[in-house]
């Protein structure tokens, strides 16, 4: 257990807290994470070729994926508030799922990273996906939400294998 690292997000007395990241250097940092959302062959299609009863699925999930990573420190708890650089949502078919991946990237010069604000992006526009075709496809399956690299701080840069 010596080489485990200790979580920062925990007191001496084993309370969670908010990181003091008052004495970090600000640093540009990126972080870019994935989900998938896996659809039936016509969902899918359906989506593709705008005719969900809900509107333009790929254009609404790309702006809820922008809108949440905005709200990360609202969503989950002793997350800094950040004012980001850039958030980019990425949403394209994938045939072989079937269905869609996205792939968020947020960016921010600040004290600390972006993660939570990526993997936040991601996941909010594959729900956001779900919501506006679950009328025609219940049985989608949101998934394979990671983090695929994050650069920047101290930690330096770190790619998923």
């Amino acid at each position: 257990m010596a080489d485990t690292p200790t979580l920062s997000h925990v007191d001496a007395s084993g309370s969670a807290r908010m990181v003091d990241v008052g004495d970090k250097a600000v640093t540009s940092r990126t972080a870019v994470a994935e989900a998938h959302v896996t659809m039936a062959p016509a969902t899918l299609a359906l989506i593709l070729e705008h005719r969900a009863a809900k509107g333009d699925v790929i254009a609404t999930a790309r702006i809820a994926g922008i809108m949440a990573a905005k709200r990360t420190h609202e969503l989950i708890p002793l997350c800094h508030p950040l004012l980001l650089t850039n958030v980019a949502v990425v949403i394209e078919p994938d045939t072989e799922l079937p269905g869609l991946r996205i792939v968020a990237t947020a960016r921010v010069s600040g004290q600390t990273g972006v993660e939570m604000e990526a993997l936040t992006a991601a996941s909010v526009a594959a729900l956001t996906v779900y919501d506006m075709a679950k009328a025609v496809d219940r049985g989608m399956v949101i998934g394979g939400v990671r983090l695929l690299e994050k650069s920047g701080g101290r930690s330096g840069h770190w790619h998923a294998s």
